[in-house]
């Protein structure tokens, strides 16, 4: 049995193009197109159970009832249809709102069409939410930012928090703009120290760039 397939998008030439595409996949077939999420819901309701799609490729940034909102509904009514967000959006307000309505995988309208397909067969074999790898670390990243504390000291009962003194001084110094050998330069360190105590602060924070460290630092005060 092939893959039931719906697409939702507000742009004609998409709902053509991934249609078109999709269909030559032997595991694929396309039974549902819509120009709106409202257009869906309707289409959705007179279908009996055994035609739904299983799958459900949504746009996001769409006029009207947008695809979030639009999965936010369709879950309540037919939980069992599984929803991918294929959107052009990869930022993080989008990403946490289309995974709070219940969508269960996220990717980029840019993919290849065979990671599309891939995900279509991953999602309906083994239920697993495909994301896109771009959008895998950011939603990696989101998540262990989400578990930081909002206030307090840097701890926070946490132990990726347990920065030393020398550390905090050495975060506080790159969080106001100071580069390595400056850092090295003030604190009469060795620019090889610096560097250690940077890699020490990134593995406690759990981050893997200067920019995400500061991030993290002025958004929950750690220093």
């Amino acid at each position: 049995m092939k893959i039931q397939v719906g697409i939702v998008d507000d742009q004609s030439q998409n709902l053509f193009s991934f249609s078109e595409r999709l269909n030559y996949s032997k595991d694929i077939i396309v039974t549902l197109t819509a120009h709106s999420g409202i257009e869906f819901l309707d289409q959705m309701k007179k279908l009996s159970f055994r035609n739904y799609p299983s799958i459900v490729l949504m746009d996001i940034g769409m006029a009207g009832m947008d695809g979030i909102e639009t999965v936010r509904n369709a879950k309540l009514l037919y939980p069992e249809v599984h929803f991918l967000m294929l959107t052009v959006f990869d930022d993080d307000d989008k990403i946490f709102e289309a995974i709070k309505a219940g969508a269960d995988g996220y990717l980029l309208k840019n993919e290849k069409i065979s990671l599309i397909i891939d995900c279509i067969i991953q999602l309906s074999e083994m239920g697993s939410a495909p994301m896109s790898p771009r959008i895998a670390r950011k939603t990696l990243d989101l998540l262990i930012r989400a578990t930081l504390p909002d206030s307090g000291n840097a701890s926070g009962g946490n132990p990726f928090y347990t920065l030393t003194a020398r550390e905090t001084e050495i975060l506080k110094l790159t969080v106001d703009g100071y580069e390595y050998k400056t850092i090295a330069e003030k604190l009469f360190l060795s620019s090889h120290t610096v560097r250690k105590h940077i890699a020490n602060i990134y593995n406690k924070l759990h981050v893997s760039s200067k920019a995400q460290a500061i991030k993290i630092a002025t958004k929950n005060r750690l220093i």
